[in-house]
């Protein structure tokens, strides 16, 4: 699937954005619906998932062009409600680029926490036994008006 996804693309860089193309267009961002985990194959059959189930697929396709590619977890300025996020990095000419495919622009602000190979390497809780429940969180992701100090 990725090779044809990739097709016509110069290696790297721009086989990475045909992946996301792909996903923008093909898959449904639906969050709050990841309460079970999916694999990427069932999530391209299902045509709608969560952030982490779009970065694995993201990851399959780059791996599957051998392009290394990581998950992210962390915070994005913005985003409503606000959770945890995950996307995907590829490395491609030396460097680590960003794709998001629930996000049209990238406009910054996020807030990287962990870096893994899928979900479980960035985990940040894993439930053992008896359910807990989570009382009360707040995150706030704020632009800082300059650099900071």
């Amino acid at each position: 699937m990725a090779a044809s996804l990739a097709a016509g693309r110069a290696p790297g860089y721009d086989q990475c954005t045909a992946i996301l193309d792909y996903m923008r267009n093909s898959i449904r961002y639906t969050p709050g619906s990841g309460q079970h985990i999916i694999s990427a194959a069932e999530l391209n059959q299902l045509g709608s998932g969560v952030c982490r189930d779009m970065a694995h697929l993201g990851i399959a396709c780059c791996r599957a062009l051998s392009i290394p590619a990581r998950m992210v977890v962390g915070y994005l300025e913005g985003l409503e409600p606000m959770d945890l996020h995950a996307w995907f990095e590829a490395y491609v000419g030396n460097r680590w680029y960003t794709f998001d495919p629930t996000q049209v622009n990238l406009q910054g602000g996020r807030v990287a926490i962990a870096f893994g190979r899928d979900a479980a390497d960035v985990a940040i809780y894993t439930q053992f036994g008896n359910p807990v429940e989570l009382s009360s969180m707040r995150v706030n992701v704020e632009r800082l008006p300059g650099p900071p100090c």
